[in-house]
């Protein structure tokens, strides 16, 4: 996976080019920021995807410009990022944040087989909610045209990660001021029904999935 772009060069030892490291920080999201260079310049949007293997997954309406744009074969960069954690040095200059994070380079293709295309739109599905394919209504004619998949690979990519405490500087460290990591997470929290649902509707197996995989 580790390429000229990919390389880490700004605190290299904290770079890792492994599928492990990479997947692992793929699968523990959903939301990802797709660069590319459009008519007026360049643009970084937000999306879902889901991960099958060595390929990222994308989906968005047909009228999407970015999906619109990325089927033609443009260069893209992909951003995942986890912030674990603030880091509160002694010095200004040795604040910082712990997190995971994963570029991607690549061009992206468009999934025109049907099959694959479906399966394109399960992988996403099931990554945010773990089995809800099988339980809603699937795309009728008309969405499914209207839905745009495309597919990447993680043959160019590679993971950054920083861990532990600030990195203060030996004189420092007897200085009376607090340092250390102030904790974050991003976790789910108690579902919400809908309005309209009948209150005698069990919560579905996938979202209690997604309580797990997504909780504290």
């Amino acid at each position: 996976m580790q390429s000229k772009r990919t390389t880490v060069r700004r605190l290299p030892d904290r770079g890792a080019y492994d599928s492990e490291t990479v997947h692992q920080i793929l699968d523990s999201n959903f939301l990802c920021h797709v660069g590319f260079n459009a008519e007026h310049g360049p643009v970084v949007l937000p999306t879902l995807y889901g991960r099958d293997g060595d390929t990222m997954y994308l989906h968005g309406s047909s009228g999407a410009h970015m999906l619109r744009s990325m089927r033609t074969g443009i260069p893209v960069s992909v951003a995942v990022t986890t912030v674990d954690g603030i880091v509160a040095a002694r010095s200004l200059f040795h604040h910082s944040i712990n997190y995971r994070s994963v570029v991607v380079f690549g061009t992206a293709t468009e999934v025109t087989d049907v099959q694959e295309k479906l399966h394109g739109l399960e992988i996403v599905t099931n990554h945010v909610l773990p089995g809800r394919w099988d339980e809603a209504r699937h795309p009728n004619t008309a969405e499914f045209t209207q839905t745009l998949v495309l597919k990447l690979g993680l043959e160019e990519a590679s993971a950054k990660v920083r861990v532990g405490p600030p990195h203060d500087e030996p004189a420092d460290l007897e200085m009376d001021v607090w340092a250390g990591v102030i904790p974050l997470s991003t976790h789910a929290g108690e579902p919400v029904s809908d309005p309209d649902l009948d209150p005698a509707t069990a919560l579905s197996p996938s979202v209690s999935a997604a309580l797990e995989r997504w909780g504290p």
